[in-house]
């Protein structure tokens, strides 16, 4: 029975950590991504254990998501999530070498009018 018990917990815990959402905003957030907390994130309220869990973790030093994931036991999806909700809070300073926009969570670089004018430039040599 205690089985049982494990199982359910384990599979019905990350959907309550992200709130039932299996996608973040920011979707292309790589796993090699850093973490930086910001200035005051450290006296916010409200916060779940795992969102605290994440600040503390990333407070001395940059932290990988994937880092973060191995360390709070969670599924690399969900902590994708939390690190994208808490970076929208400004709680945290999301580092990545590959560039995104903020707003649309995609690498600007990749945009259809970036790659026409690449093209378009190319065309003119």
């Amino acid at each position: 029975m205690t089985d049982s018990f494990e199982f359910e917990t384990r599979t019905v815990r990350p959907y309550a950590v992200t709130g039932g959402r299996v996608r973040s905003a920011n979707t292309d957030l790589p796993l090699e991504a850093l973490v930086e907390v910001l200035p005051g994130a450290n006296n916010a309220q409200g916060l779940t254990p795992e969102k605290r869990a994440i600040l503390e973790h990333a407070a001395a030093n940059y932290i990988s998501v994937a880092e973060l994931s191995a360390l709070l036991h969670l599924p690399l999806g969900v902590v994708k999530i939390l690190v994208s909700d808490m970076s929208e809070s400004q709680f945290i300073r999301i580092h990545s070498s590959s560039p995104m926009d903020v707003h649309t969570g995609q690498n600007p670089a990749l945009s259809l009018s970036v790659l026409e004018s690449v093209l378009n430039g190319i065309s003119a040599l």
